[in-house]
């Protein structure tokens, strides 16, 4: 108790921030309404950087985000959301997503039968035809989210295999799948099953899903994911081959990853994992944050724990969002500057509002998840409608000094996808977090 205390009297709120908010994508007629973005920034090159939007747009600037351009993805194994980029140390970029090889969708039996990666050797322009990861009919694959080692070309991807998606059925399960490929992307290992515990089809509290991998410079893959309220972490110290024995039961969720949010359709309270492989003191460290409703369905709020000792004991949450009670914080994602050790959270915020209007925010570490500032990243407040889909998460990417937030917005039921191009030096400044 005493060491929550410490950590959660050592954040600090800044002055609330105003960066340029830059519009990627806007929703047009008879085009899938953009959401559920993603950003990378190219590790060779700062100043390219390359988003992912629903359902197959890449978009991406070459001169660190004045001018941008965008092209569409296509596969024979058709491209169909839950869109996921990331660049590896060479400044290649990868697109991971769904599938939908006969282009019907739900009504055919194919949708959801594997997981995709195509890749971009010239920063976003053009991308490769695609290839197949985790194909197993009849199941469904889905809710996938990749990593890349940090000094090699192996990529590392986990994530949801239903039995069948959606079904009620007790016996129909849902579990966590891994692969890898040591081959840039070429060629991936035949899936395995990682978790001891499966849960249901249904896409709810109960379901196994929300995997997300981290994988430091020696190869020790780590995977942390939600199901039942609770949140395991699983690791392998020989690069994907062998996994513990038994998953760690790292977290409550009280209430489940799944969460009810005024103004939306569904919402959820995933786990994000990250893992420090900076020169710095918490190189090695695991970082991890999660939204839930512990403190009551009108409270939603940010979580952040650590490990320093790859996974085997974990600190205690610690609440990102420092509002008053009763207030919602909701869908986060984080990202740790590789090259500073700085770690930063983006997520929508209400605390200025009595009603359902909504911003973004973002709060970022400069001590090893020690203490927190936050900062409003959103020029205006937006009003989501529940009428509409407004997608399942955000994103943010940092390298060098370089921060990507991107995000959705809803302004008359229509989404949008912005992001901000935040230098370091603008946004962190010199003075010493409070302390109490």
């Amino acid at each position: 108790m005493i060491r929550f205390l410490f950590f959660f009297l050592l954040i600090s709120f800044s002055a609330l921030g105003q960066f340029k908010n830059i519009k990627l994508a806007e929703q047009v007629e008879g085009v899938y309404p953009p959401v559920e973005p993603s950003i990378t920034i190219n590790k060779k090159n700062t100043k390219n950087i390359v988003a992912g939007v629903v359902l197959d747009r890449a978009i991406y600037t070459h001169d660190g985000g004045e001018t941008w351009a965008e092209t569409k993805l296509e596969s024979p194994f058709g491209v169909f959301g839950d869109p996921a980029v990331i660049s590896d140390a060479k400044g290649d970029i990868y697109f991971f997503h769904l599938a939908d090889p006969s282009g019907e969708g739900r009504s055919n039996d194919a949708w959801l039968d594997r997981i995709v990666v195509q890749k971009s050797t010239n920063g976003g322009k053009s991308w490769s035809s695609g290839t197949s990861i985790g194909h197993n009919p009849p199941t469904d694959q889905d809710k996938q989210w990749p990593a890349v080692h940090p000094k090699k070309q192996y990529l590392y991807t986990t994530w949801t295999q239903f039995d069948k998606y959606g079904l009620e059925d007790p016996n129909c399960h849902s579990n966590i799948m891994f692969s890898m490929s040591t081959k840039a992307g070429k060629k991936w290992t035949k899936a395995i099953q990682i978790n001891q515990n499966p849960g249901d089809c249904v896409d709810d509290d109960n379901t196994t899903e929300g995997a997300v991998p981290v994988v430091d410079d020696k190869g020790r893959v780590g995977v942390a994911w939600a199901s039942h309220g609770n949140i395991y972490y699983d690791r392998s110290f020989d690069g994907g081959t062998t996994w513990l024995t038994n998953d760690l039961l790292i977290a409550k969720q009280e209430g489940g990853w799944a969460m009810d949010i005024p103004g939306l359709s569904r919402s959820n309270g995933m786990p994000v994992l990250k893992m420090d492989m900076s020169k710095g003191r918490s190189h090695g460290t695991l970082y991890l944050v999660w939204a839930d409703q512990k403190n009551g369905k009108d409270d939603t709020d940010i979580w952040f724990i650590r490990s320093t000792n790859y996974g085997d004991l974990w600190s205690q949450p610690m609440r990102i969002n420092q509002d008053e009670p009763g207030k919602h914080q909701f869908l986060p994602w984080m990202t740790v500057d590789q090259v500073t050790g700085y770690i930063y959270i983006v997520y929508y915020d209400r605390r200025a509002y009595d009603d359902l209007q909504t911003d973004v925010y973002m709060a970022y570490s400069v001590d090893g998840g020690n203490t927190f500032k936050e900062t409003k990243v959103s020029e205006s407040p937006f009003v989501p409608s529940d009428s509409k889909f407004f997608g399942d998460y955000n994103n943010i990417d940092a390298h060098k000094g370089i921060i990507t937030p991107i995000w959705t917005r809803m302004d008359n039921e229509r989404t949008s996808v912005w992001t901000a191009v935040i230098k370091q030096d603008d946004l962190i400044k010199k003075e010493e977090p409070i302390k109490k």
